[in-house]
């Protein structure tokens, strides 16, 4: 991991695909959740990464007007969750992600989580994986009107270190995240794990 340039004093990490392994899971759970709920378009792993970031609600409304479904959000996204944590033992930390941020928590920086995941699901893999410990402030979509590409989850991560968004570092997997990073005003570093299959 290339470290940008910059005098940071607070790190912000984007949760699945960044600081866990857990894409393949919620992917499988996503394709379980649309064969239930009448979802019968093809969903790659490309349109999924294409969302990733995105809200869970705003995803399922998205698809729906994209492939001409009725599906119910409320309803895919429980059965989604559903799947999700009856396979939680497949989801595994990412270590470079996780060392770095096991270095700030140990050097007293400020750092915190900013997902657009669901904070229940987020803080019981957080919880799974070993890493709870090390982040006071976790961020989820339900804290926030807006999903990524909006900067809102890194402007309240910011506001609640009480760091200036400028002097931030956020870790993404996705491009709607770095977009969302660009639009608060912060660097950011895209990561890139293979994820097990």
């Amino acid at each position: 991991m290339q470290i940008p340039e910059g005098e940071f004093e607070g790190f912000i990490f984007d949760h699945d695909g960044t600081l866990s392994l857990s894409m393949h899971v919620h992917f499988d759970g996503w394709l379980d959740a649309f064969k239930k709920n009448g979802g019968n378009f093809e969903f790659t792993r490309q349109i999924a990464q294409s969302y990733a970031g995105v809200g869970m609600h705003d995803t399922v409304k998205i698809l729906n007007e994209r492939f001409g479904c009725n599906m119910s959000p409320e309803q895919v996204v429980s059965d989604q969750e559903s799947y999700f944590f009856a396979n939680l033992d497949k989801v595994l930390p990412y270590e470079p992600v996780v060392d770095f941020a096991r270095q700030c928590h140990q050097q007293g920086k400020p750092t915190s989580v900013a997902s657009g995941g669901i904070r229940k699901t987020v803080i019981k893999t957080m919880e799974a994986i070993g890493i709870a410990e090390l982040f006071e402030i976790i961020i989820t979509q339900d804290d926030v009107i807006n999903s990524k590409p909006a900067p809102d989850l890194f402007l309240l991560a910011a506001e609640r270190m009480k760091v200036n968004p400028h002097k931030c570092l956020v870790f993404e997997d996705s491009l709607l995240g770095i977009e969302a990073a660009q639009r608060a005003g912060m660097k950011s570093l895209l990561v890139t794990p293979e994820d097990p299959k």
